[in-house]
This record gives structure tokens, sequence and C-alpha cells, in this order.
């Protein structure tokens, strides 16, 4: 899996996730650069690759549920979208996001 990265684009943090999209999980990798935010998916369905630009977040959500007590984040863009990636990091990368948008 590579992702190509914009001049002058450092990787910052990376972590295994999923992005639930329509109640199916989705299994990939989420990548925090200096410029942007990807997830890149293990499959090779592109379709569910996605790069959100830090100028369009509006609010990042950290959440818990489930009795398992399953962490994650809820990054909501100025669209109306919601990106939903359940992250055992949640809290360094939830940071990370706040700090660059």
């Amino acid at each position: 899996m590579t992702v190509k990265l914009n001049p002058n684009e450092i990787v910052l943090k990376a972590g295994d996730t999923n992005q639930v999209v329509d109640n199916q999980k989705v299994d990939g990798k989420l990548i925090v650069t200096n410029q942007r935010i990807y997830f890149k998916t293990l499959r090779d369905d592109a379709r569910f690759n996605l790069e959100i630009l830090f100028e369009n977040i509006l609010e990042v959500i950290f959440y818990k549920k489930g009795l398992l007590m399953v962490k994650g984040l809820n990054i909501v863009t100025r669209d109306g979208k919601n990106y939903l990636f359940p992250l055992k990091k949640r809290d360094e990368i939830g940071q990370l996001i706040n700090r660059m948008y």
C-alpha cells in the first residue's frame, strides 16, 4: 500500500482502522500528514479511499460505544458528511488532527 505524497508533505501518524460506510466495515489505514488525512483501503476497491483536507474539517468528535467500549473518531466535514474511524490510538490521532485544522 502506497500513498502519493505532495511536495513537502510528511506523514505524522498512521494507524490500522476501518471506516464504517453504510453499516459496513472497510479495513484500511488512517494516515495523518501535515497537509491532510488519508484513509487507504486494504481492498483493491479504490472507491473507499478517502482524502480529507484540514480546511474542510468542521469538527472532530471522540466517541466510545458498545459494551466492548470501542473508541474512535467521528470526523465531520463542512459539507455535512460524517466519517467514522474506530481507533486504538484515538486520543493521540484526534489531538493531532485538532491541532492541524
